[in-house]
């Protein structure tokens, strides 16, 4: 709102000075979504904590879990409506609001978090112990990957580019998807929302890996907007990348927010509400950048949560059914329950996994210069 209210007044002189002209820069806008974001989330906080505590919307804590969580039986959740809040009011005071990739990540963030909270307010208020039904959920996730996959093909005038990605690691080299990009989109999305979703485990770990990557994508989200860059480094130019650097700095700001309540220990958890729509958030920034694999580098965590859960899974059906005892590959999943049940405290845990974070983050932006 802010853009569209200060970009005619970009020639307007104040004093001899041009002042509302920094509005034109990504730079600055994004800059002051990251700053708003950060200030709503923490202002918002206390105020979600103690409505979500009045109206019973605690944690419940599931019987395969280490011991040690059973204390934070009580904590309230649904915490993902700071980070989703947060987000929305500083897109929508910095960002432009009628580009076209703008409003694909309104669309994958409220169809989303509408999921997410659905499925926490079955649980914490209708005392549902599942939630939503694992069916529904993907239903609606497989819906929306469609739909946006529609959104692009359809919307774009070249075909060819919006159904490639990039490999990251090989100079103009591209796979062409062809017709499997709408079923790749659908995959990138639900497999996404439920790795973030399985990597929301621990107080912090979730909220700080995901401001990792969002980072990651957000300097790919500049660099990809801005043509004499994007042509230096021998990147693809999209015209319209520009904007989501302003939404990806709203997005690390709200998360850096929510951050301060969830630490460990965490005076709130993030609930589906946050873990399936910000891992949603993530997985289209990817498509709208065509950058899936640098992603799949930059959000490595997700990548090895979501695999131990299925070679756990896999591993413990095949052997029931060879040997008649299902056997375990780790001590328990998603991994860094795992590492809990080693005797590795909470805190080393989280902070170990977001240096890592850390690291994949800088490995996928060294491949611009590899490129």
């Amino acid at each position: 709102m802010l853009y569209h209210l200060f970009l005619p007044l970009v020639q307007t002189e104040i004093f001899g000075y041009t002042l509302f002209n920094v509005v034109q820069y990504v730079t600055f806008r994004a800059i002051a979504a990251f700053i708003t974001a950060l200030i709503f989330s923490l202002l918002l906080g206390p105020r979600f904590i103690n409505l979500l505590r009045k109206s019973q919307a605690v944690e419940i804590i599931n019987d395969y879990l280490p011991p040690s969580h059973r204390s934070k039986v009580g904590t309230p959740t649904m915490g993902g409506l700071i980070a989703l809040s947060g987000l929305f009011i500083a897109s929508l005071l910095w960002n432009n609001l009628v580009n076209s990739y703008v409003l694909i990540m309104y669309l994958t963030t409220i169809w989303l978090g509408s999921v997410g909270f659905l499925d926490d307010y079955l649980k914490n208020f209708r005392q549902t112990k599942r939630g939503l039904i694992a069916k529904y959920k993907l239903i609606s996730q497989i819906s929306l990957g469609i739909i946006i996959a529609g959104i692009l093909y359809l919307g774009s005038p070249s075909k060819d580019n919006i159904t490639s990605i990039n490999l990251p690691f090989l100079k103009d080299t591209i796979i062409q998807l062809s017709w499997f990009f709408i079923p790749f989109v659908v995959f990138m999305i639900v497999g996404t929302s439920n790795a973030v979703n399985l990597t929301d485990g621990l107080d912090g770990l979730a909220g700080g890996t995901i401001a990792m990557s969002a980072f990651a994508l957000g300097v790919m989200a500049y660099i990809k907007g801005h043509f004499v860059i994007a042509d230096y480094l021998n990147v693809e130019f999209i015209a319209n990348a520009g904007e989501l650097t302003v939404f990806t700095a709203a997005l690390i700001g709200t998360v850096l927010g929510f951050l301060w309540f969830n630490i460990k220990p965490a005076q709130i958890f993030m609930g589906d509400t946050g873990s399936l729509s910000l891992g949603g958030i993530l997985a289209v920034l990817a498509i709208l950048l065509r950058e899936e694999i640098f992603f799949a580098i930059a959000g490595g965590i997700f990548v090895i949560e979501a695999m131990s859960t299925i070679i756990q899974r896999f591993y413990f059906k095949y052997t029931r059914f060879r040997t008649g005892t299902g056997k375990r590959v780790f001590l328990c999943a998603p991994i860094h329950h795992h590492f809990e049940l080693k005797g590795i405290s909470e805190e080393k845990i989280v902070i170990r996994f977001w240096i890592i974070s850390a690291l994949l983050a800088a490995v996928a932006l060294a491949t611009l210069k590899i490129r």
